[in-house]
Formats: structure tokens, C-alpha cells, sequence
């Protein structure tokens, strides 16, 4: 079982990712989206993908994770019966230093939105924090996409 470290943070608006790494349209549902456990259904471009996500530690940046490969077409077939709320994104991934930001421009109801986040392999591991980084929302609840797909952006 993997566990989970990474950090999220706002990113300013008035950046161009587009420059700064490849993009891919994700789009994901969530069979359930309880606190103790969420259960994601993720098409990544071409790829599906089942994820598990256990409750996290109390600094909001540990938590267990198990990521199983699916075929599109489950994928589809699960996100169909999805509770409401599909999220759709592109994400840049963008390489700063030894790290990768995966930068996530929420579209939907969620559009005006922009996150990133870095996975750590500690919870104390110095990074390269770049200019286009804002606040750091790590542990905040509502920033999470489970939470994205039941009380959008655009409703706060």
C-alpha cells in the first residue's frame, strides 16, 4: 500500500502554462466521496483509472492511496453512476528543480480555478517554491477535488 505526500497550493491566474509543460484533459468522478475514503474514476486522456484515497494525516498532507489501471471503457462505465459532480481539468505538468508540479486548470463549474500540487517523499522535503505559486491551501478541505465535485468554485 503507497502512501501519499504532497502539497497543494493556489497558482496566480495570469500565468501561460502552455509553455512550461504537455497538457492532458482529465475528467473524474467519484464513486464515493466520504472523508474516511474517497473512490475516483479518472479518464487521463486515453487511460482510465480506479483510485482509492484514505483519510489524511492531521497536517492534511499524508494519506494512503492505491491507483489501479482500467480499461477506457470501464472508466466510462463507472463514471456514468459517479455521484453528480463530474470535475473536468487540464493538467501541465511542469518540472521545477528535482519535482514535478501537476498544475490543474479547473474548467465547469469549477472554471477560474487553478491549483498545484507536488508529491513529496517526505513530509519536511525542500522544494523549489516557483514565482507562480500562491497560497498553500495543503489540508484545506474544500480545495480538494472530492469536495470540488459536490460545492464547485463557481458556488462559493
Amino acid at each position: 500500500m503507497a502512501i501519499e505526500i504532497e502539497r497543494k497550493f493556489l497558482v496566480k491566474r495570469n500565468v501561460d502554462f502552455s509553455d512550461l509543460g504537455d497538457s492532458i484533459r482529465i475528467t473524474q468522478g467519484y464513486l464515493s466521496s466520504v472523508k474516511e475514503r474517497t473512490v475516483r474514476v479518472r479518464i487521463k486522456g486515453e487511460q482510465g483509472f480506479l483510485t482509492i484515497k484514505g483519510v489524511g494525516n492531521s497536517a492534511g498532507m499524508s494519506r494512503f492511496e492505491f491507483e489501479k489501471e482500467i480499461s477506457l471503457t470501464e472508466a466510462r462505465e463507472l463514471l456514468n453512476i459517479c455521484e453528480p459532480g463530474i470535475i473536468d481539468k487540464t493538467r501541465t505538468n511542469i518540472l521545477v528543480g528535482q519535482h514535478t508540479f501537476e498544475v490543474d486548470q479547473f474548467l465547469g463549474d469549477n472554471a477560474g480555478l487553478i491549483v498545484a500540487e507536488i508529491e513529496l517523499q517526505n513530509e519536511n522535503e525542500e522544494f523549489i517554491k516557483p514565482t507562480w505559486l500562491a497560497a498553500e491551501v495543503t489540508g484545506d478541505n474544500k480545495y480538494y477535488n472530492s469536495m470540488l465535485s459536490t460545492t464547485p468554485f463557481s458556488k462559493w
